[in-house]
């Protein structure tokens, strides 16, 4: 089977805390796939722009870093010591992320990144247009005018728009409720009457099969996924250097280092930002025009 025949989905949004946890094991599982799928990020618009605002901003604000707060006592991901307000709309980093595509992989992986750290650790959604692009300026090799233009494009709106509607048209298998999980992954009511995928779910599929696995899981459930369709594919990638892991990925939780690296941690010229989940570890270079690092 040939790398281009298996395909996976993540169902996801640059927003969602759930999502945010899973980094750790997506990155893991991209490392093992690499150059062997096809793997696609579709935006499923978890804050809508045309969702009611909330009666009480500062309540629902102060509800939702609970929220959070719980969720990271799951995934153990960083959090903000302090949220400004709860995200507003998922549009414009989804537009960014999805338009960063156009500038390359690495590029792409780099600007979600950091769409994912303005809310997890700034305490800052990018949830405007400007807000995103501020988010991601300074990611090597991006040119933020050229994503600004792509990302206000009609072209990469109808993108986001079709990933939208895919994420709401879930397979049969993801309307019941998972076991296993503090979350568990059923897809979610929507207001026009439907469901969407929960976030994340990974869809796994060849021309005639496919896995879906929803929610948050460990990697052994990812990967067992792969394997049912295309034995042998999902072989564990070998743990890097800190320092290689770190010129890699630019940016590596607690949880990420361990999964990913081998060997005595910190690297020396390794910055740390400090959050309420715990640290956050910068390459040098990330830093000197990381938001969290000013």
């Amino acid at each position: 089977m040939t790398p281009a025949s298996v395909e996976v989905v993540e169902y996801t949004d640059p927003l969602c805390p759930w999502a945010w946890g899973s980094e750790p094991v997506f990155r893991k599982l991209r490392a093992a796939l690499a150059g062997r799928v096809r793997w696609r990020r579709a935006y499923a618009i978890l804050f809508d722009h045309d969702d009611d605002p909330p009666p009480d901003p500062v309540a629902e604000t102060a509800w939702y870093a609970r929220y959070v707060e719980e969720i990271s006592s799951h995934s153990r991901a960083p959090r903000p010591v302090r949220l400004s307000r709860m995200p507003a709309d998922s549009w414009p980093s989804s537009l960014v992320a999805k338009a960063a595509v156009r500038q390359g992989e690495e590029v792409a992986e780099r600007v979600l990144r950091r769409l994912r750290e303005s809310v997890f650790v700034l305490g800052e959604p990018a949830d405007t247009p400007d807000l995103a692009l501020a988010a991601v300026r300074g990611v090597p090799g991006l040119d933020v005018r050229r994503l600004a233009v792509d990302a206000a494009s009609g072209a990469v709106l109808e993108q986001v728009r079709a990933d939208r509607l895919e994420a709401r048209r879930p397979v049969a298998e993801v309307l019941t409720a998972q076991d296993g999980s503090p979350h568990p992954g059923a897809a979610k009511e929507t207001d026009e009457g439907g469901h969407r995928y929960a976030l994340p779910t990974l869809l796994v599929r060849t021309e005639g099969e496919y896995r879906v696995v929803p929610g948050w899981r460990p990697f052994e459930e990812y990967a067992a996924a792969v394997e049912e369709l295309s034995p042998g594919l999902s072989a564990v990638h070998a743990r890097l250097t800190p320092a290689h892991a770190l010129e890699r990925y630019r940016s590596l939780t607690d949880l990420e280092r361990l999964l990913l690296t081998e060997g005595p941690w910190p690297p020396p010229d390794a910055v740390r930002v400090d959050t309420a989940g715990g640290p956050l570890w910068l390459h040098p270079d990330e830093a000197a025009t990381h938001p969290a690092a000013r």
